[in-house]
């Protein structure tokens, strides 16, 4: 019994992540499909618009058969992180396969630029002075991947394929990378009005209007997404305490070189998680960087905890199919860490982290049952 390995969102699964997994399926028609799914928040610092659960029960209805959770600390950061964590956990469950999207589908020029990253001394060289004359780190890695090579790559799904590869390559795996072009742009902030394919950003902002997205999403995802979603500005007011009460923000991830002063000098003057970014941001700060920055801050998240959690601790699974189930039993005696389905299994402080997360996401819910319901999820849930 082989796998095949997708890391995923779903925020939310729409018709582009069907597409995908069906694609899947036809290139790896015997194969089991291990899902790696982010939790609450994401790794451009946004809050998931559904709950992880929901977000499992979708992958699991649509034909995935093994969901594991990349934790907080890789989900939440950036690609080379969120790689990081999504590649040793494939690594772990012994997954032979791993398909992504990306706006070139051409894997042998993302692995000639890997192959320039890791072995080229003046790649680094390059990259260190593209950062000093103040460029953020997308676009100095770009920049020294055309002034290496002549190939620009920098586009987003592009730049986490790199991230993915360069992870394969320095963590030694037997995982074949293999990638599919995307269809939309994901950067659409407008829903596509000539296919039934569109990016998630313009269906959350869709939903966030109040626009119908029926024809974007399949139908069984429907029921998800009228129940109460979560938006980032909902957690706008608990930002707000956060950083009026907190002594030292610079001791949060992603706080460094002053930047806590501007916060602090806008966050009375603004009306919403945008207005604040665009106040503070920069050549060097991207809008994904500050906005990942917010999230450390809003669930705590320090930077001598970042640097306590930089690997993979455990495997957690939210959920399974009857093959997954299968598939797991089958190789769980050679996995070296522990694998869990709910917090009576271990004691860590990645998973303390996840369950402070689970909390901040659940506050913005203003039916205080649901509110309780959800964060006892987050340790009672079983696959």
């Amino acid at each position: 019994m082989d796998a095949v390995g997708i890391i995923a969102e779903y925020n939310p699964f729409h018709n582009g992540h069907l597409y995908h997994l069906q694609k899947v399926k036809e290139l790896f028609p015997d194969h089991v499909i291990v899902l790696i799914l982010a939790g609450h928040f994401l790794q451009r610092g946004e809050p998931s618009i559904i709950n992880k659960w929901d977000r499992c029960k979708l992958a699991i209805q649509y034909g995935v058969d093994l969901v594991v959770e990349l934790p907080y600390p890789f989900a939440s950061q950036s690609a080379d992180f969120f790689a990081h964590g999504a590649i040793s956990l494939l690594k772990y469950l012994e997954v032979r396969h791993l398909v992504f999207g990306s706006e070139t589908d051409d894997i042998k020029t993302i692995e000639t630029l890997v192959d320039t990253q890791l072995n080229y001394p003046e790649y680094d060289t390059l990259v260190g002075l593209y950062l000093k004359s103040g460029l953020n780190y997308p676009t100095a890695l770009s920049k020294a991947l055309v002034d290496l090579t002549g190939k620009k790559i920098d586009l987003p799904n592009d730049l986490l394929a790199i991230s993915y590869i360069k992870e394969i390559k320095k963590q030694y795996c037997h995982i074949e990378a293999h990638c599919l072009k995307r269809i939309n742009d994901y950067h659409d902030v407008k829903l596509s009005p000539d296919t039934n394919i569109t990016s998630a950003t313009s269906i959350r902002k869709a939903l966030k209007d109040q626009i119908n997205i029926e024809t974007y999403v399949p139908h069984e995802v429907l029921q998800y997404l009228q129940t109460e979603l979560h938006f980032i500005d909902d957690y706008l007011p608990f930002l707000k305490y956060k950083l009026a009460t907190s002594q030292d923000l610079s001791i949060y991830q992603g706080v460094d070189e002053g930047i806590e002063y501007c916060l602090i000098k806008y966050i009375d003057k603004i009306e919403s998680y945008d207005e604040l970014i665009k106040n503070i941001k920069s050549k060097r700060y991207t809008y994904n960087k500050l906005q990942r920055m917010l999230c450390h801050i809003l669930c705590g998240f320090t930077k001598e905890e970042a640097n306590m959690m930089k690997e993979i601790a455990y495997i957690r699974i939210l959920g399974f199919s009857t093959q997954g189930q299968k598939y797991l039993n089958s190789i769980k005696k050679n996995i070296k860490i522990p694998i869990i389905s709910n917090y009576s299994k271990l004691k860590h402080p990645m998973l303390d982290l996840e369950f402070r997360s689970t909390k901040v996401y659940a506050a913005s819910i203003k039916d205080e049952k649901k509110k309780k319901k959800l964060i006892e999820e987050e340790f009672k849930h079983h696959p």
